[in-house]
This record gives structure tokens, sequence and C-alpha cells, in this order.
């Protein structure tokens, strides 16, 4: 779902996107001339690998977000939850798959290897 940057008012607008079986629900509202307010909340499963085993498994996922998003580039240090979409149109499609992509980046173990407390690394 794709929404032009000026559509956005002060007034909080909603939304609920589907992708890849995370449901996506929460609203938009400006907040400054070239930001916009986002909160929001990712509900479903995702489909992880074990770091260990390899396995492949399902995670339930809540997650909450808010974020700012720009319609141009901002140099900060104080906010590092803005995403900027130069070409003034907010993609929320992206925004759910790069949340997706960074917790599927992370270390994860499956419930079978979380329980092991056999040594990992072994010596021959």
């Amino acid at each position: 779902m794709k929404i032009v940057f000026d559509k956005v008012g002060q007034t909080s607008k909603p939304f609920t996107l589907n992708v890849d079986n995370v449901l996506f629900e929460g609203s938009l509202a400006k907040s400054g001339y070239h930001r916009v307010k986002l909160e929001g909340n990712l509900d479903g499963n995702i489909e992880l690998n074990c770091d260990r085993c390899g396995d492949t498994y399902n995670q339930n996922l809540k997650s909450t977000l808010n974020l700012t998003l720009s319609d141009e580039v901002i140099e900060t240090e104080d906010d590092l939850d803005i995403i900027e979409f130069t070409d003034g149109i907010i993609d929320l499609e992206f925004i759910v798959q790069s949340e997706i992509a960074s917790i599927q980046n992370s270390y994860h173990n499956c419930e079978k290897c979380e329980n092991d407390d056999e040594e990992f690394e072994k010596e021959f």
C-alpha cells in the first residue's frame, strides 16, 4: 500500500495491511511539515531459521511500531526511528518487509536448541 506523503493530514488516518501472514494495523498523522508519525502494530507468524541446527520454524510476532516518516533527508542522531521516502510516497509494504527482514536477520534458536545444554562447538 502506497500513500502520497502530501495526502496525510493532521488527523490520524487509519490503515490495515496484510503482508506475508503479518497483519499491520495503525495510523498515520502529520507531525511537522516534512514529517509523518506512524503508530502501528504487527501481528502474525514469520518463518525463522535456527542459527544452531538450521531448522526452519514459525515464530509468533507481536510488535509495536512508532516511526517518523519523512519526505526529505534528515541528518540527526537524536531519532534513529526515521524512514525517509524522498520520492514523496510512503510505502507501507516496504516498512513491513523491512521489519520482518530485521527480525529474521537477528540470532534465533528453535525450541529444541533453546533447551539443549550440550556444547555447541566440539573438538575432534
